[in-house]
C-alpha cells in the first residue's frame, strides 16, 4: 500500500516538483497553506508531513507546535522545508520535533532517499513499540495473575473475611477517584500510576499468610498474646514484599505501592496504631487511605464473632474516629460517597 506524503508550500511551483519527484513511489497530497493542511488532518493521517517555514498568516514553526501538541497526529513525522539553512532556524525547528531539514531548491534524489529514510525509520519505530506495548501488556497481565493468585491463597486461609481483598480494592478506587475529583491530596495522587495503585492494593494482607491457622480462624475474640501475633501481619507484609524486590531486583512502582499497602495500613493518625506508630501525615498516604476502607469493610462485614453493621452505622463509627484513628480530610471525602 502506497504511502501518503502532505506537501506543504506557499509557493505552487515547489508544489508542483515536489509531487512530480515523488508521485512515483508517494501517494502526494499538496496544499498551500498549513491551514488547509489541518482542515485535511481531520480527514486522513499521512506517513509523512513536508512542511514550509516560511508562509503567510501561519509558518511552518506555528503549525508544527500545533501538530505535536495534538495527541492524534503528534507522532506523524514532519520534515521542515526551507530556502536557506540556518543554526538558530535549526536549533528551534529540532527542539519543537522536526526530524529533517530539506533545501529548496529540491534535488530529486536528496528528496526521494530523505522521505524513504525517514519513513523506514518511523516504521520500525512503531513496529518496535507496538511489540514492546505488546510485551508490557502480557507482564501486566502475568503480574495481575500472580496478584489475584496470592491475593486468593490469603483469603482461602483467612475464612472470616470473604471477598475482603476484592471489595477494599473496590473502595479504594472509589475513594481514590473522589479525592482527586475533591482536590484532597489531588497532586501526590496524580503522580501514581492510578490502575497499578489500585491493583496492588490486593496485597495489603499479604503478611495473613504467616499467621497460624488457629488465631486467623478463631470463632472468637482473640486475646492478647493472640492479638499481638495477628498484629505481627502488616510488618511480615512489608518484609515479604521487600523480599519480592530483593529477589526480583526491581523495585518498581507496583512492589512500592503494595509495600505502603501492606506495612502502613494499621498506622493511626494519633500514632497509636501498628507496626511503625506513626502519626498524621508522617503515615504514608497510601497507608491512610487503605486504614478507612479496612476498617470500613470489617465493619459491614459479618465476621464469626460479630455482626455486620448496616452502611449508615459504619460511616458514623468512621466519624467518631476522625482525628483519632483517620486522616480528617480523607474521612470526609469518603463521608460523602456511598459505598
Amino acid at each position: 500500500m502506497q504511502k501518503t506524503v502532505f506537501v506543504v508550500d506557499d509557493k505552487e511551483i515547489n508544489l508542483s516538483i515536489a509531487r512530480e519527484v515523488l508521485k512515483e513511489q508517494y501517494r502526494v497530497i499538496i496544499m498551500e497553506s498549513a491551514e488547509k493542511m489541518f482542515l485535511h488532518l481531520e480527514k486522513e493521517t499521512p506517513d509523512l508531513i513536508l512542511l514550509d517555514i516560511e508562509m503567510p498568516k501561519m509558518n511552518g514553526f506555528e503549525a508544527l507546535e500545533r501538530i505535536k501538541n495534538n495527541s492524534t497526529y503528534s507522532e506523524i513525522p514532519v520534515i521542515f522545508l526551507t530556502g536557506e539553512r540556518d543554526e538558530t532556524i535549526e536549533v528551534k525547528g529540532f527542539e519543537l520535533g522536526v526530524i529533517d531539514f530539506i533545501t529548496k531548491p529540491f534535488s530529486a534524489p536528496v528528496l526521494q532517499n530523505r522521505i524513504k529514510t525517514h519513513i523506514n525509520i518511523d516504521q520500525s519505530i512503531r513496529k518496535r513499540t507496538a511489540q514492546l506495548r505488546k510485551k508490557s501488556t502480557e507482564l501486566q497481565n502475568l503480574q495481575n495473575g500472580m496478584v489475584f493468585v496470592i491475593a486468593d491463597l490469603i483469603e482461602s486461609r483467612d475464612k472470616g473475611t470473604g471477598g475482603h481483598v476484592e471489595r477494599t480494592t473496590i473502595y479504594i478506587k472509589i475513594l481514590i477517584d473522589a479525592m482527586i475529583a475533591s482536590g484532597v491530596y489531588a497532586d501526590e495522587l496524580c503522580t501514581m500510576d492510578r490502575d497499578m495503585l489500585i491493583s496492588s492494593a490486593r496485597l495489603h494482607d499479604v503478611g495473613k499468610i504467616v499467621i497460624p491457622d488457629a488465631i486467623l480462624n478463631k470463632p472468637g475474640k482473640l486475646t492478647e498474646e493472640e492479638l499481638i501475633i495477628m498484629r505481627t501481619h502488616a510488618a511480615e507484609g512489608e518484609k515479604i514484599i521487600d523480599q519480592m524486590i530483593t529477589r526480583t531486583g526491581n523495585n518498581m512502582k507496583f512492589l512500592s505501592y503494595a509495600k505502603i499497602f501492606a506495612g502502613y495500613h494499621h498506622e493511626r493518625w494519633d500514632g497509636k496504631g501498628y507496626p511503625h506508630g506513626l502519626a498524621r501525615t508522617k503515615i504514608p498516604l497510601l497507608g491512610r487511605i487503605m486504614a478507612i476502607v479496612d476498617v470500613y469493610d470489617a465493619l459491614v462485614s459479618e465476621r464469626p464473632y460479630k455482626k455486620p453493621l448496616p452502611p449508615e452505622e459504619a460511616i458514623k463509627v468512621i466519624m467518631e474516629n476522625i482525628n483519632i484513628h483517620f486522616d480528617p480530610l480523607i474521612t470526609h471525602v469518603f463521608k460523602k460517597i456511598r459505598m
